[in-house]
Order: C-alpha cells, then structure tokens, then sequence
C-alpha cells in the first residue's frame, strides 16, 4: 500500500494526457536512466543536485517526482519542493515499477533537442485543420508539456527550422515527422513517441479519417473534421486556434478512452417501462 505521500503507477497514468496533469519530474542518475532510457510521458529529467535551482518553477503547482525505484532520491526532492510550496508526490515504486506495470513510455531518442529553456521547438505550416492541431495536442499532453509550435508559410517552413533549430513537423517533405503511407503525422508520433495505447490508437483512426478524407473509417470522423474547419473560421491567429483547439482533442482522447460504450437520450426511460 502507497504511503500518503505516493502516487501508484496506475493512478497516473489516469492522470497522464489530461489538463490536470502534474508536473512529472525524472531525477534517475545517468547510470540508471542510460540501463532504459525511456520516460513517462510528459516527464522532464531534472538534476537532483540542482533541485534549489530549479523547484521555483513550480511553485503553486502539483508535482510527481520519478527516480529508479521511488526510494531515496525521489523522496529527498519531494521534500524540498513541498518546502518550496510545490505539492509534490513520488512515483510509487519509480520508473521500474511503472516498467513492469506495462505503461506506456516515451523513447529519449524520439526526442527533438531542447532548447535553452528545456523545451522542444516545432515548426510547421500556417493555417492549421486537423492534423497540424492534434499532433501539437498529443506533444503538450504526452511528451513535452512545455513545447513551442511556429506557424510560417509553407515554403519557408524548412529554412525557419534550419535557422531556428526547430523541428519540422507535417509538412510535404521527407521528414521524420510527417505523413507515411495511409498514415497520417498523428499516426506516426503515435507510434514513434511510444504511446500506442488503445484509446490514442482509436483516437489516431479518428484523426485520420478527418484529415485525410476517409470518413467512412469512423463514424466520429465528421464531427471531427466540422469541429475543425469551424475553429479556424472562428480564428485568425494560429497559436489561438491552437489553443482553442487543445479542449477538442482533450474531449475525444477522453471519450475514446472513458466512454466509447456510452449512449445518450432524451427523454430518459421512466422506470418500470
């Protein structure tokens, strides 16, 4: 049984890929994250040693702090971030714990370089639908809560990433990031980022049917594709419509993972009918 200031690995997880997320924080040692050098998604690897650097950052927030096994380390930098006003937990049983529980985990290599501030840098084309909303939404919840989009011109999308240490992302050049096949970008960090659980798989196939004109492949694909066209009617501005648009890609992951076998009526059916 987990001590009050533990969170277990499943709890988490039901965490992870939602608005109400923690601030997740990996403090392993470069011996033990090198032995498996996988993340939880959306974590961070902090120095352990700079923790009093670091913890203000956080201040007001809610934090996990993940170690090897949950022991020592990750419950020394708790302490000092509940002592800097950060409510923080530690990952019951580590990363190993969450290994062996079968949770998804984001590959280190599948990682763009971080910027002078820790964050990843993207780069895509101007005036985004579908798929240039939903990858952005899938970096922010699942591998990177702190990442930067850039919208430019469709021509000048390789030159700013060249420039501007970025990396491209949907666009029609060969690319890492970008379409494979039938497959859509969505698809690909999907599974390249290591996160092809069942609900983000299903959500996958809805992004995919709307951005590519196969809505015949779910039937929530038209929803999908009318929500998105509407937004950017509604918006001018790139970053707001990305902004606009994270609440829709939070309800679907949400349905396809809570609620795919719920219906709804009205008027309900009185009792006894």
């Amino acid at each position: 049984m987990p001590s009050l200031l533990e969170i277990p690995p499943d709890k988490l997880a039901r965490l992870i890929g939602t608005p109400k997320s923690p601030a997740l924080i990996d403090v392993r040692i470069d011996e033990d994250f090198n032995a498996d050098p996988r993340l939880v998604p959306g974590s961070v690897r902090r120095d352990y040693r700079e923790v009093q650097l670091w913890r203000d950052e956080l201040y007001g927030r809610s934090a996990v702090v993940i170690c090897h096994r949950g022991k020592k380390l990750s419950y020394g930098v708790a302490a000092w971030l509940r002592q800097a006003g950060v409510s923080a937990d530690v990952l019951e049983g580590g990363f190993e714990s969450w290994a062996k529980a079968g949770h998804p985990a984001v590959p280190a290599s599948s990682l763009p370089e971080r910027d002078g501030q820790g964050r990843t840098v993207w780069v895509t084309r101007t005036r985004p639908k579908i798929d240039r909303i939903a990858c952005p939404w899938l970096i922010r919840r699942f591998v990177d809560p702190n990442a930067v989009f850039l919208f430019v011109s469709p021509s000048e999308v390789e030159t700013v990433a060249e420039r501007f240490n970025a990396t491209p992302f949907d666009i029609d050049a060969p690319v890492r990031w970008s379409h494979r096949g039938e497959h859509c970008t969505f698809d690909v960090m999907v599974q390249e980022f290591g996160l092809a659980t069942e609900p983000l798989l299903r959500l996958a196939t809805i992004v995919r049917a709307a951005d590519t004109a196969r809505l015949d492949l779910a039937p929530q694909a038209p929803g999908l594709l009318a929500a998105s066209l509407g937004l950017s009617r509604m918006y001018a501005d790139d970053n707001e419509q990305l902004e606009a648009g994270l609440p829709l890609y939070d309800a679907f992951y949400r349905w396809c993972r809570d609620a795919t076998d719920e219906t709804h009526n009205w008027p309900s059916p009185k009792k006894g009918a």
